[in-house]
């Protein structure tokens, strides 16, 4: 059948309805309609330098998150002079947590301690002392008496206690620490790093709420002697609770402070100042900057599901997963809009599963910039399923190879 021009036009017009359309262009009328122009990206923050403060080495790190804010010199070895006792703290509030020390119990004063050189607590030999007076003594007073009787009770000796520090430091990742004895006196061999500080001052607040009060007592009374307590930002700054001051020919003038400001908690490290003043004035002027400049931003809470992703061989064919711990971070003060996550499952996941097996990972983008990775976790153990379910899956799993 032969087919006339026009209706061959109509059929083509059908067919082909751009060729159809006089003027058309394709190509032109295939593609989307273009997209309006993005928004520049914001600024971000201005975020000056931190401040040049009269510290040999100093940092200055955010408490929840860990990360650092400002350093300098954080790795070097210093005489730390009785920040010392910070270490001794930390070994003697163990012996409290597992009960080999109490509080009201009694400690004997040995001659070693009460010759004691430095700053004292004014203990009298062969007395017998509560431990809560001693660890008063030791935080408040920096009595390097109290410390060593200290020392003495929990180690059996003070060369055994300072055993038991060397291994602790170890154990809370203290690369550039060692200590020759409990209060600090100066050795070749005894020194500590300001971001070794930083991780122990945060290991105390973090493992012993319920002794931190004491490092923010104001003064301590002993024998008839009032002693204030040498860190006067306690009460320059309502927002400073703690932690230790020490002073050595060596060492300078060194101070370990943390501060709460609403949500935000700071640790500063001031080590080799020329005064006292100098190390107030340089942490004052550290904790500040920080407050001022950077917020911490929680991100998820320990437990909190972020993914429930397939689980082979299990009772239940999806479980879910999340963080173990909280997740915070620091951003620059306006940057919190810019955080993102992303989650990622482990491939193939079997059961059974503890919930202590790491199964995938959350990241944490800045601006588009990966800050943070968080291990993920079973919310709950993930038992093994019956026969039928581990039969379906396994063939699953078979055709999956």
């Amino acid at each position: 059948m032969k087919l006339s021009a026009p209706l061959l036009g109509s059929c083509l017009a059908l067919l082909f309805p751009l060729c159809a359309q006089p003027g058309a262009d394709p190509a032109r009328a295939a593609a989307p309609a273009a997209a309006a122009p993005a928004p520049p990206p914001a600024a971000a923050p201005m975020v000056p330098t931190a401040p040049d403060v009269d510290a040999r080495a100093y940092i200055l790190i955010d408490y929840l998150s860990g990360q650092v804010l400002a350093e300098r010199n954080a790795d070097l070895r210093e005489a730390p002079a009785s920040l010392t006792k910070l270490m001794t703290s930390y070994v003697v509030f163990q012996a409290l947590k597992a009960g080999t020390l109490k509080l009201d119990e009694p400690i004997t004063i040995s001659a070693h301690a009460w010759k004691a050189e430095g700053s004292r607590t004014f203990v009298q030999v062969g007395s017998q002392v509560p431990a809560e007076v001693l660890i008063k003594g030791m935080i408040v007073q920096s009595g390097n008496d109290a410390t060593i009787a200290l020392a003495e009770r929990v180690g059996g000796t003070e060369p055994a206690f300072v055993q038991l520090m060397n291994e602790y430091a170890r154990r809370l990742g203290m690369k550039t620490t060692h200590f020759d004895d409990s209060t600090g006196l100066p050795s070749p061999t005894h020194y500590m790093s300001a971001r070794d500080l930083s991780l122990l001052a945060a290991a105390l607040l973090r493992e012993f709420p319920e002794y931190y009060a004491w490092f923010s007592v104001h003064e301590f009374i002993w024998n008839n002697i009032k002693q204030q307590n040498r860190n006067g930002l306690l009460e320059r700054d309502p927002s400073v609770d703690g932690l230790k001051t020490g002073h050595t020919d060596a060492a300078g003038y060194c101070l370990v402070s943390s501060a709460r400001r609403q949500d935000m908690r700071l640790i500063a490290v001031v080590l080799g100042a020329n005064s006292i003043k100098g190390r107030e004035d340089a942490s004052a002027a550290l904790i500040n900057y920080g407050f001022t400049f950077y917020q911490t931003v929680s991100v998820k809470k320990h437990g909190t599901m972020v993914l429930k992703p397939r689980v082979y061989e299990a009772s239940e064919q999806f479980y879910g997963i999340g963080p173990a711990v909280d997740v915070n971070i620091v951003v620059a003060r306006g940057q919190a809009g810019s955080i993102e996550t992303t989650a990622i499952a482990r491939p193939r996941l079997i059961a059974p599963l503890s919930a202590a097996t790491p199964v995938g990972e959350l990241q944490v983008l800045v601006a588009g910039r990966p800050v943070r990775s968080v291990p993920l976790f079973p919310l709950a153990d993930v038992p093994l399923g019956g026969l039928w379910s581990r039969l379906g899956d396994g063939v699953l799993l078979w055709f999956q190879k």
